[in-house]
């Protein structure tokens, strides 16, 4: 038996927001420890990694590990029918062929379920390595999403180039071409979510689709603060860290020249 409370069915929709219209259909595997996501985007361009830690749950039980197939489109309509600030409590029992979402209100005058019928997907594991970075950036994820959406109106690819004097975006197209340059924060009184920090072991240059990048941005509500990771030869990470909760991340691999 599967069973995990949240008090905020906000959270889920938010997450589901960010992944759906990458990935159609994937496994939300549940272990004891938590429930972790999966999935390569259908152009296999994409890895999306999602991880909910057990202890950001308000009540959390996992007899066994078990993978609960959704369709996230199914999935994402249910959750229309939760309000923001309604719980939301997952179950599902061994071997069953359906999980159960069920929504209450805040002063409980309200409760409603909804049952999903699982779908047997293959539950393919990618290796992912934590390895060391040329270049770490911590900025607003707001700042990301805006970056992404003013760049797009002039190109499809961004070239991302980052040292420890800040990170550029650049694009071109037919029309004209942009940049935009960040730099580290230098002023202490700046909150730490409104600020941008690089950690540069070396200079790195990476061309990137910038359609996926602003697919990515989706996730801007979860966080107020993204994290990129890059590397030559490497995916780019862009991580958002969901609080008390877990974090969702994407990889993306380069553009060759």
């Amino acid at each position: 038996m599967f069973e995990a409370r949240l008090t905020q069915a906000s959270m889920f929709k938010k997450i589901l927001e960010a992944i759906k219209d990458l990935v159609e259909n994937a496994n939300f595997d549940c272990s004891p420890a938590g429930i972790s996501l999966q999935a390569m985007d259908n152009a296999h361009v994409t890895l999306i990694n999602l991880l909910l830690r057990q202890d950001g749950f308000e009540t959390y039980s996992c007899d066994r590990s078990l993978s609960l197939g959704l369709s996230l489109p199914s999935l994402s309509k249910v959750l229309k029918c939760a309000n923001n600030d309604d719980s939301m409590t997952i179950k599902a029992r061994d071997e069953a062929d359906t999980v159960t979402f069920v929504f209450e209100s805040s002063k409980q005058e309200r409760i409603s379920d909804f049952e999903i019928k699982l779908l047997d997907i293959g539950n393919e594991q990618y290796g992912i390595r934590d390895s060391e970075y040329s270049a770490v950036i911590k900025m607003p994820s707001a700042e990301l999403q805006r970056i992404c959406r003013d760049l797009s109106i002039l190109g499809d690819v961004v070239t991302i180039s980052a040292d420890k004097a800040g990170v550029k975006f650049s694009t071109s197209g037919d029309s004209g071409s942009g940049n935009i340059t960040v730099r580290p924060t230098t002023d202490s009184s700046i909150a730490a979510e409104d600020s941008t920090t690089i950690d540069s072991k070396e200079p790195v240059t990476l061309n990137f689709a910038l359609k996926f990048l602003s697919f990515f941005t989706k996730a801007t509500p979860l966080s107020p603060t993204v994290t990129m990771k890059m590397s030559d030869g490497v995916p780019i990470v862009v991580e958002y860290s969901i609080e008390d909760l877990g974090y969702l991340s994407f990889f993306l691999a380069p553009k060759l020249e």
